[in-house]
């Protein structure tokens, strides 16, 4: 007789999982096979409930936030996705009704990003749920984007909108501050869906592949994501807090409070790529994100030496007192 856990897998993730590597999900494992001259690409990343999430957000957008974590990951690498695997530790809260809505929008990413369900493992816990992903790409052999890659006259870039997302928590946290700075409905929503919702750059993976030296996702602040980057290819970074790319409702809040331009630079959950882009390259990756409809703006450049500086709005030099987030 199948137990609860196996009632569970039938129901709710076997369906997802149709590519033929998950076996059906009726083994212990999966088989991947990669295609001739390829590089398999392995990333793992969680959400976990009153970290990364709210209890009571919407059970599809939780899932939805886990994968889409992972795929930018791999999307900074310039891998395409092949599947993943879901580990799940579920509290009272996770009834039928949440299962089946946190299978519907995990369904509907895989399917939208083409990654496959593999596998995974359910657990029930007293404690906080939690969501865990291990997602899997591939590249053509010797061509991951790693961070180490950056060299003194690179052009430092990034992707869409920076901060929404710190943004968007801090007001949840905070709505009052909404008001103050006049934010239309349109902007509340703009950054609590940034929050809630990230928008992996998938659709840059392989031009990242042609033209970027070096790169990550930005997920635990811009500031100190640079400061990786930077670190892990021995050079120096410097960017102008002025030429960041700011979404209208971000604009706003820092104009009224000026301090929330260090929750904008070292927020997390951003979710865009940072790149380090020699400079007869930049317009050719730039061409490729207006196709795909992505905002790509150059924010300054690496050097010798070592080290990161961020100028303010006033020319001088800024000191955080909180460059990136951490969970320790």
């Amino acid at each position: 007789m199948p137990s609860g856990e196996d009632r569970l897998i039938a129901r709710f993730f076997r369906p997802l999982a149709r590519d033929p590597a998950a076996l059906d999900l009726a083994d212990d494992a999966a088989v991947i096979t990669p295609p001739p001259g390829a590089d398999l690409v392995l990333t793992t990343d969680g959400v976990i409930e009153g970290v990364h999430f709210f209890p009571g957000d919407p059970a599809d957008a939780i899932a939805k936030k886990a994968l889409r974590a992972n795929l930018s990951d791999l999307a900074a690498k310039g891998a395409e996705p092949l599947g993943f695997l879901l580990s799940l530790a579920l509290n009272a809260k996770a009834d039928e009704a949440w299962l089946a809505a946190f299978a519907k929008g995990l369904g509907a990413d895989a399917a939208a990003y083409r990654c496959p369900l593999l596998g995974g493992d359910t657990d029930r816990t007293p404690g906080l749920l939690s969501v865990s992903i291990s997602a899997f790409g591939q590249v053509p052999r010797g061509t991951m984007v790693k961070r180490s890659g950056a060299r003194a006259g690179d052009k430092i870039v990034v992707t869409g909108t920076i901060g929404d997302a710190a943004l968007g928590l801090l007001l949840r946290r905070e709505p009052a501050r909404s008001a103050r700075a006049s934010l239309t409905a349109t902007e509340r929503a703009h950054l609590a869906a940034r929050y809630l919702l990230p928008e992996p750059r998938v659709a840059l993976a392989a031009t990242l592949r042609e033209h970027a030296s070096a790169a990550l996702d930005v997920s635990d602040g811009l500031a100190g994501d640079l400061m990786k980057l930077a670190a892990a290819s021995g050079v120096s970074a410097r960017i102008e807090a002025a030429r960041l790319p700011l979404s209208p409702g971000a604009q706003k809040l820092v104009a009224v409070e000026r301090t929330l331009l260090e929750t904008v630079l070292g927020g997390g959950d951003d979710y865009e790529i940072l790149a380090a882009v020699a400079p007869a390259k930049v317009p050719d990756l730039r061409r490729a994100a207006d196709a795909a409809g992505i905002a790509l703006t150059e924010i300054g450049a690496a050097g010798a030496g070592e080290g990161v500086e961020i100028i303010g709005p006033d020319g001088r030099p800024l000191a955080l007192s909180e460059p990136s987030f951490s969970h320790f």
